[in-house]
């Protein structure tokens, strides 16, 4: 048992740091000496889904489930794959099952927040990413998920105040910064965004991401009166500065 434990440690600590070939070989050699282990079961499923081999991934999730219909780290695989297979409802329901247990679990409230900003369910996301951050105060996942949350619902000068918090940090993430990227490239500012985006990009994606930008911002901005057919110009009034247009933006 010892050495299978150090064997989990170690797979785990190679697929952290982007090993998987060796993660791989170490979670099949403890499933090989246990096939109802949890954890071995589990890690190959990460190893498989951290190359995009997501079927695959989920058939490891479920005999983990099998052996264990209460163990968090396989029902939250099965999760994440839901999300990529764009089956929301599915995603939901499991991390639900997931906060049942463990209520306001960071890992599991992200997820249930990005399956709710997925399905466009943008409030829910917003206050079940809230709940979870009021118990894991700083948590840099649940916040650079709100910031995303409240930067898709149309409010990308709050998601920015929300991700500023994070990116300060020297070790805050690349999705932190490029989700940061987003909300100021929303607001208008491009030179900012590109300041941001050019420390984990090339130029061309970056202008490629400029552009992006400059579309949905401009989804998102009312034509000015002038441009408008005579019969929207009499009911617009001076004060009036409501666009009457939901942002449309894709999440990523």
């Amino acid at each position: 048992m010892p050495d299978r434990m150090s064997e989990l440690r170690i797979a785990e600590t190679a697929l952290d740091s982007g090993n998987v070939e060796l993660a791989t070989t170490l979670y099949e050699k403890v499933v090989a000496a246990d096939p109802r282990s949890v954890a071995g079961l589990t890690g190959l499923g990460d190893t498989l889904y951290a190359v995009g081999d997501f079927t695959r991934a989920a058939v490891h999730y479920e005999r983990a489930r099998q052996v264990d219909a209460n163990a968090i780290a396989p029902m939250i695989g099965i999760a994440r794959v839901a999300i990529h297979q764009r089956r929301f409802d599915d995603a939901i329901s499991l991390y639900r099952q997931v906060l049942a247990l463990t209520p306001d679990a960071p890992l599991a409230s992200a997820g249930l927040g990005a399956a709710l900003d997925l399905k466009g369910d943008h409030v829910a996301a917003q206050a079940v990413l809230r709940q979870a951050l009021k118990a894991n105060p700083g948590d840099p996942g649940l916040s650079i998920n709100l910031g995303l949350s409240l930067t898709l619902n149309g409010n990308p000068r709050d998601g920015a105040n929300v991700l500023l918090d994070v990116t300060r940090y020297p070790g805050a993430p690349p999705q932190a910064r490029q989700d940061l990227a987003l909300a100021y490239g929303l607001l208008g500012n491009s030179e900012a965004a590109a300041a941001i985006l050019g420390q984990d990009l090339p130029k061309a994606s970056v202008q490629d991401n400029l552009r992006f930008y400059e579309i949905q911002r401009n989804r998102m901005t009312p034509p000015p009166a002038s441009m408008l057919p005579a019969s929207k110009r009499s009911a617009t009034t001076s004060g009036d500065t409501t666009s009457g247009t939901t942002p449309a933006i894709t999440a990523r």
